[in-house]
């Protein structure tokens, strides 16, 4: 996965769908896992509006800039606004597989969340089950 710019979600839904379906696991759990220390995974509801103020509360929160307010950066990195924003959204979820699909509410879709983007990252989906 590559996001094009700094920050940035994107569905991943059908790819968890379907991983899950070519699994043919029909009762279990999927771990969804972003394999990046400056990346979150998350469940919400797919709306622009929402995420534009995920980006805006974040960036208020903890912002990128002055890079230099952030020990980390000290390092010769600018990204530890990025590690602060990932451990406030979460590293990874965990969904139940019921009857071989994914089992949400109404509304729930499964999200890739950068923060430290502009360049290739991976996700890991684990499935276990019967």
């Amino acid at each position: 996965m590559n996001v094009p710019s700094r920050i940035g979600f994107v569905n991943i839904t059908d790819d968890v769908a379907r991983a899950v379906t070519d699994s043919g696991v029909r009762e279990g759990l999927c771990l969804v896992n972003p394999m990046h220390i400056t990346a979150s995974v998350f469940i919400n509801d797919d709306e622009p509006g929402l995420h534009k103020d995920y980006e805006r509360f974040f960036e208020e929160l903890v912002p990128h800039e002055p890079i230099g307010q952030w020990r980390h950066n000290d390092t010769g990195e600018d990204n530890g606004d990025a590690h602060i924003k990932r451990q406030l959204m979460g590293r990874d979820v965990v969904v139940a597989i019921t009857g071989g699909k994914l089992d949400f509410g109404t509304w729930e879709r499964i999200f890739y969340g950068e923060w430290d983007g502009l360049r290739p990252k991976r996700v890991l989906i684990k499935i276990i089950g019967e």
